[in-house]
């Protein structure tokens, strides 16, 4: 298991941009890949996007073109920065570490960070 940590939450304004951090306790590239989730109220925990130890990186359809994944080996971090933020974008984003191709329930998670996109 990995701890993870995330930050850079906080309000913005629509069309703001946030970065968020995720800091890993141990080396990101154990693991197959790194990924960022989020979850509204009463909504499903939905996949945001993808970095994998390789360097691939792959975005859902609701963000795609705002926002870009990467990665400070070195550091152990990951960021998503994200641009042209929309209130839809609201939600607790989360880090994940995912171990095998498949998600399984050993795959660590960070305790979230709050995104809130308002005027």
């Amino acid at each position: 298991q990995v701890q993870l940590v995330e930050s850079g939450g906080g309000l913005v304004q629509p069309g703001g941009s946030l970065r968020l951090s995720c800091a890993a306790s141990g080396s990101i590239l154990s693991f197959y890949a790194m990924n960022w989730y989020r979850q509204a109220p009463g909504n499903q925990r939905e996949l945001v996007a993808v970095i994998t130890s390789g360097g691939r990186t792959m975005y859902a359809d609701s963000v795609k073109g705002r926002v870009t994944i990467s990665r400070d080996n070195a550091k152990n971090t990951i960021s998503l920065q994200m641009n042209r933020l929309k209130p839809e974008d609201t939600a607790v984003y989360y880090c994940n570490a995912q171990s095998r191709i498949v998600p399984t329930g050993s795959d660590s998670w960070g305790q979230g960070t709050q995104v809130t996109v308002s005027s």
